[in-house]
């Protein structure tokens, strides 16, 4: 990163302004998590509490802003409740900024890899908005997608503000989206490695993310914490893996989360494309998505809105099989729906839901047959939590420190390792993120930089059965002899010249004899010295690839000369600019065959 190698040369005042920069946008998007979720609690308060009677339990870590109101429990409002949160949100979203439906992470991946960091400054507050409705009225989704692009809007309006490059500004960007979904979820760590994460299908991270995603996550959490109290979002029992046996129900576990993950998938972009056919006006859509969840949450209230805390009765063991099963199967549909009909809101949290609910599931049914074995269900719940996310989203390692931190219980890392590991290697064809890129070779953000990175790295001795033996000419030859004998019967268009030792001395193009060429009554007087060029840019078989195209932009030419290493009149003969670039496709369509 810029401000680390700059503090290291001892400019103090330049990483002093980056660490400004970086906790600025940590306080902005810790202030934003405390809105939101202040917003979110006063819309569960007024909407589904006071018009619906519904009332769905919060996990350990969150407290009601205000006491519950005495209305009865209707069906029949909160069927159409979400619908009309639909409406409403539909209608903002779709006149103010269009770009800010559906799951908000995806958004940010896309302004990372293909808008140079730009996030327009609207989008953070239209997204607020519209995510609230659509959670609050009943519409299943998490709080992290909206959080994110707060996060990200501000760091991208910060670094255009400041004039920054775009690779600063996608930094800024990156450290926005770590520093909101840390804050909300309480969780700083892991909110930072998830921003230099989910970016990439492989297991890769963007590495120059990381401590300023780091620095901006820790500020944000800290006030978020002070307005809310401190603590894991999550209450769970002392749970620990001491029985190498139950690996093996982890193992059967990881196969039941990747199959469900795919099916989540699959549904949800299914959903996407049946809404993206309807012949009606896009505002619209979410109230038909949300309809249709209205229908859903009529027989199944617990797949509404949040969820979480029906995951804390699953982790103290208060939901039966079958309550979680249809958990799972309903929390599926209903956030498909939801977001996929343009919704606004997050699929990381309904993906923890879902995991959980199918990890408690598995969980009781393997304590039911081998207790012995399994002796605490609990444990599958925060598990499964883990390795249904790692399925879906492609970030395995953020995901165990995610679920580690929002459960406090970090004694499970060894089975959520295994089935986060399983998970994600069951699972790389598929992805909730669909703005991912396989891996930082494949992001346009990057592709000036591997691309020189990769040439760096190959000497133009790898590439000696490109190097030309072409004709060179004697300084000495009258220019009509050269016309005649020689440049009417090639194409050629670079000559070198040699002098009476045979030792190169210069070079000249087919651009360079122009001028002569036209000029019949000089041909004979010039000779092909007049017309080299004695200062001679060249390279050598020890010279990489990346030095030697610089040299050929620089001159603006298609060739140069190779010498001998030990002795620079010895030309060995022409590298082309063409036949560097067809070398360096060729090597990276070898390395993108061997991934």
């Amino acid at each position: 990163m810029e401000f680390m190698k700059k503090a290291g040369s001892g400019d103090v005042t330049i990483a002093g302004k980056w660490l400004f920069r970086f906790v600025l946008i940590g306080i902005v998007a810790g202030f934003g998590a405390v809105i939101f979720h202040y917003l979110c609690s006063l819309g569960m308060h007024y909407f589904l509490d006071m018009m619906a009677g519904y009332r769905p339990d919060s996990p350990a870590g969150e407290h009601l802003l205000l006491p519950h109101t005495q209305t009865p429990f209707n069906r029949w409002v909160l069927l159409i409740l979400p619908a009309l949160g639909g409406l409403v949100s539909g209608w903002i979203v779709y006149t103010f900024a269009p770009e800010a439906e559906g799951h908000g992470t995806d958004a940010a991946i896309d302004a990372y890899h293909h808008k140079g960091g730009i996030v327009r400054g609207r989008i953070p507050i239209v997204k607020t908005i519209a995510s609230t409705i659509t959670l609050t009225t009943g519409g299943s989704g998490g709080r992290e997608g909206p959080i994110a692009q707060i996060g990200a809007g501000f760091g991208s309006f910060l670094a255009g503000k400041l004039k920054l490059s775009e690779r600063e500004r996608r930094i800024m960007m990156a450290a926005g989206i770590g520093a909101g979904v840390g804050s909300i979820f309480r969780a700083p760590l892991a909110g930072a490695l998830f921003a230099a994460e989910v970016l990439y299908r492989d297991p890769d991270f963007e590495s120059e993310v990381l401590i300023p995603a780091g620095i901006s996550s820790v500020v944000a959490y800290c006030i978020f914490c002070l307005v809310f109290g401190w603590g894991a979002l999550f209450d769970s029992p002392a749970l620990k893996f001491q029985n190498p046996l139950e690996l093996g129900p982890y193992t059967v576990l990881s196969v039941i989360l990747v199959l469900a993950a795919i099916f989540y998938i699959k549904i949800f972009y299914s959903v996407i494309g049946i809404f993206k056919k309807i012949q009606i006006p896009n505002f619209l859509k979410p109230a038909i998505g949300g309809l249709i969840t209205g229908v859903i949450g009529f027989f199944l209230p617990n797949t509404l809105a949040f969820g979480y805390g029906y995951i804390q009765k699953a982790i103290i063991g208060e939901l039966t099989i079958t309550a979680l099963m249809l958990l799972a199967v309903g929390k599926i549909f209903t956030t498909a729906f939801s977001i996929g009909s343009g919704g606004s809101g997050g699929v990381f949290g309904p993906s923890i839901v879902i995991g959980g609910a199918l990890g408690g599931a598995v969980g009781k049914l393997f304590h039911l047959f081998i207790p012995a074995v399994v002796t605490q269900p609990a444990s599958f719940v925060i598990v499964g939590m883990a390795g249904f996310f790692s399925a879906v989203s492609n970030a395995p390692i953020s995901t165990i420190i995610f679920i580690s931190e929002i459960t406090n219980s970090y004694h499970l890392l060894l089975p959520s390792l295994l089935v986060c590991s399983l998970c994600y290697l069951l699972s790389r064809k598929w992805t909730i993120f669909h703005n991912q890129v396989k891996s930082r070779i494949d992001s346009p953000a990057h592709a000036g930089e591997f691309m020189m990175d990769i040439l760096e790295t190959i000497k133009v001795e790898n590439l000696g059965h490109l190097v030309k033996e072409v004709l060179c000419v004697n300084e000495d030859m009258p220019f009509s002899e050269f016309k005649n004998k020689i440049f009417t019967h090639t194409k050629q268009h670079y000559f070198p010249v040699i002098n009476r030792l045979g030792k190169f001395c210069g070079i000249f193009s087919s651009t360079d004899i122009r001028e002569v060429i036209f000029t019949h009554h000089i041909e004979d007087l010039v000779v092909m010295k007049d017309i080299m060029v004695s200062d001679i840019i060249s390279t050598t078989l020890s010279e990489n690839l990346n030095t030697v195209l610089i040299k050929l932009t620089q001159k603006n030419i298609d060739a140069l000369p190779v010498l001998h290493e030990e002795d620079s009149s010895h030309l060995i003969g022409l590298i082309y600019r063409r036949d560097i670039i067809a070398y360096y496709n060729h090597h990276i369509r070898k390395i993108k065959a061997q991934q």
